[in-house]
């Protein structure tokens, strides 16, 4: 699947969450029906020739969900029960351990990803972040 149409998808799901006021965090099965109407819509438009079409529902499904109500590219390890912990040295050194053994992934995150990452966590925890560049 092309990281642009994965893009559009999920543009299209983030205005459905606004307009309808719904909490990814705290409603990820409403998020989930947005995903899917998103993805049916789509395969409709591509029957139609207008998109190209998602080659695997399952896997955008995945990655959109992942992208708007989780934590991005690191969700896959949160899914793994078999993860035990989960490090980011820097965006390119992303480590798990499994049964106490680390491992390198082949994660590699942008700068954008790392900052929404902290920000989605922070969101959970009920804090923010103030990227100012105020002086105290």
């Amino acid at each position: 699947m092309g990281a642009e149409t994965l893009a559009l998808l999920e543009e299209q799901v983030r205005a459905q969450i606004r307009e309808r006021g719904v909490d990814p965090l705290r409603e990820r099965e409403a998020v989930r029906a947005l995903v899917d109407d998103a993805l049916a819509e789509w395969g409709e438009r591509a029957l139609a020739g207008t998109v190209v079409p998602v080659e695997d529902p399952a896997e955008a499904s995945r990655a959109v969900l992942a992208n708007v109500a989780g934590l991005g590219p690191l969700q896959q390890y949160l899914d793994d029960p078999d993860i035990e912990e989960i490090w980011v040295n820097e965006p390119s050194s992303v480590f798990v351990a499994r049964k106490g053994v680390p491992e390198l992934t082949t994660t590699i995150l942008t700068d954008a990803q790392v900052r929404d990452l902290v920000e989605q966590m922070l969101k959970l925890s009920g804090r923010r972040l103030d990227l100012s560049k105020r002086k105290f």
